[in-house]
């Protein structure tokens, strides 16, 4: 079964985030969200769909996870995701407060959020940020700070376990683990990160220290220290008037719409820009050796079945013999379209991909591939998302070409991108039979060259 035939796979979204305003990107989000019921949006089925995906509601390789992984490894945003999550889990968490508690955090209106970011000046003062290790060999001497810190106070607040776990602490099911934010080590560390988002909220201006009584206090100064304060292990790509307008929101309260503006912005990279280009990224069944191979090969017939029709256009054999090319014309147009789309047509025939770098390398007991297994941490990441210094990276360099092109594979078990990849195969296909079909019979109606 094929989607029609007019389909075209999702296209490249660049990121557009400045260009639009809060209302444009709440449209967006709501179109996207109504779109969502239909058979087939932007290229996208309603199976792969962006609210499918992060439910869990897909197979390998269009899982949450592999969301994530390619939002770490390939668009190195993989903060978005993070905070969205966590997010979600928060105000579902915070609804189910008590009236009691939940009084004490007063929404965040829309109307202040944007009276925030277009009223406030960003604020120019450089944060103080001060390495642990220079801070110890300074400590006792009149460089040192004025004020000694306490043990708790020289924690690393992005570190085990005063950061969770796992991305936010996610778990296989795509929702935020409520223990990740208040269980007791987490809590232990509480000062060390109190006094990180004070110095995040001084930075910013603000002098006064926000209200303790509010429920979820401390969870949202360590959400401060990790997505919100510059060169923090997560910080999202926000303007500074976006991070003073969110701070001084947050300063007032802990309900959820004090982080509208994050997640209005989040939300729409998500929907907007990286979920399509994943969508178009996963469709692609080989790495890039595979695929520059199977370019080489597709050149390589159609120069061999143009060699040929000269050959024997030039020569006395009857105008019957051109058409013996055609073979090769239609082989290499076909594994050329197709790999012009990312595909290889041989790894296509038995709906295999190839194995991502870093699943190749991936610390198993069975040799199973990482969508395989079934773990608590199946999501789970460093606090930060850098990757350079993860093992499979010099691994894989020092991989040879032949085995990069020839690498292992694993069959593909989402049946809305086994469609996507039969349909572009079908593409391939009839645009090959039609152009070749076009060249061999110009060839069979020039004269023959009579040249030998």
């Amino acid at each position: 079964m094929v989607y029609k035939l007019s389909y075209r796979r999702p296209s490249y979204n660049a990121s557009n985030r400045n260009s639009l305003t809060g209302e444009e990107k709440e449209r967006s989000i709501n179109e996207s969200i109504a779109s969502m019921g239909s058979s087939m949006s932007n290229g996208i089925p309603e199976a792969l769909s962006f609210d499918r995906v992060v439910a869990g509601g897909a197979c390998p390789p269009c899982t949450l996870r592999d969301f994530m992984n390619y939002l770490k490894y390939i668009e190195h945003s993989a903060e978005n995701l993070q905070f969205y999550l966590w997010f979600h889990d928060y105000s579902a968490r915070f609804e189910n407060l008590p009236a009691s508690e939940r009084a004490l955090s007063p929404p965040w209106s829309k109307t202040q959020a944007e009276a925030e970011v277009s009223g406030m000046k960003a604020s120019t003062r450089t944060p103080k940020i001060v390495d642990p290790h220079v801070d110890a060999v300074l400590q006792g001497t009149e460089f040192a700070d004025t004020k000694p810190k306490s043990p708790d106070e020289q924690a690393d607040p992005f570190g085990t376990p005063d950061a969770p776990s796992s991305p936010s602490g996610i778990q296989e099911d795509g929702t935020e683990s409520a223990s990740s934010a208040g269980d007791e080590k987490t809590l232990s560390s509480s000062t060390a990160v109190q006094s990180i988002a004070a110095n995040a909220f001084e930075d910013s201006g603000f002098q006064w220290k926000p209200f303790t009584a509010q429920p979820y206090r401390d969870e949202i100064n360590r959400i401060i220290t990790i997505y919100l304060m510059r060169r923090s292990s997560r910080e999202l790509n926000i303007s500074d008037r976006e991070r003073v307008a969110v701070l001084h929101a947050l300063q007032n309260t802990t309900h959820p719409t004090a982080f509208r503006l994050l997640a209005a912005n989040v939300e729409y990279a998500l929907r907007r820009q990286s979920h399509p280009n994943f969508i178009r990224w996963t469709i692609c069944n080989g790495n890039r050796p595979r695929v520059v191979f199977a370019r080489g090969l597709g050149v390589f017939c159609i120069v061999g079945g143009l060699l040929a029709d000269l050959l024997i256009t030039l020569s006395r054999a009857s105008r019957g013999w051109r058409a013996l090319p055609f073979l090769l014309w239609f082989l290499g147009i076909a594994t050329l379209i197709a790999a012009w789309k990312g595909m290889c047509v041989v790894l296509h025939g038995l709906h295999h991909r190839h194995l991502r770098p870093w699943e190749l390398f991936a610390d198993d007991e069975d040799d199973v591939p990482s969508e395989k297994r079934d773990s608590s941490d199946s999501l789970a990441s460093s606090s930060r998302n850098s990757f350079e210094d993860e093992p499979w990276v010099a691994s894989y360099r020092k991989r040879n070409l032949i085995r990069k092109i020839f690498d292992r594979e694993l069959w593909i078990e989402e049946p809305a991108l086994r469609q996507i990849q039969d349909t572009i195969f079908l593409q391939a296909i009839i645009g090959s039979f039609a152009l070749s079909a076009i060249i061999v019979g110009i060839f069979c109606a020039v004269p023959k060259g009579n040249f030998y």
